[in-house]
């Protein structure tokens, strides 16, 4: 059974970082591009960053570009989102998918197949 798990949310002022992880069993991550994505109240869920197989490909939202940095450990079936210099906006609940094996990162959530459950970021002023 597939089981991807998030964590390192939290409840922070602006200016600062948190370093989200997430971590995955029941498939060889190394094998998965995989993507963040955030939605906050009311509003639909928006793409974030992902990150290829290899990890050599990254993409960002324009909204965090210089900011966050997405990252991977595969020998740790682990990928990590690095989030620098937060801001009130960024305050969503942050979600972890990957795609099925073999496949190239995207920006669009119905192209990916396992998710987690959400990890809370709040950003205060």
């Amino acid at each position: 059974q597939v089981q991807v798990v998030e964590s390192g949310g939290g409840l922070v002022q602006a200016g600062v970082s948190l370093r989200l992880s997430c971590a995955a069993s029941g498939l060889t991550f190394s094998r998965h591009a995989v993507g963040w994505f955030c939605q906050a109240p009311g509003k639909e869920r928006k793409f974030v960053a992902s990150i290829s197989r290899s990890g050599i490909t990254t993409y960002y939202a324009d909204s965090v570009k210089g900011r966050f940095t997405i990252s991977r450990d595969n020998a740790k079936n682990t990928v990590y989102l690095q989030m620098n210099s937060l801001k009130p906006d960024d305050t969503a609940v942050y979600y972890c998918a990957a795609r099925s094996a073999m496949t190239s990162p995207t920006m669009t959530d119905y192209d990916y197949n396992y998710w987690g459950q959400g990890t809370q970021v709040t950003v205060s002023s």
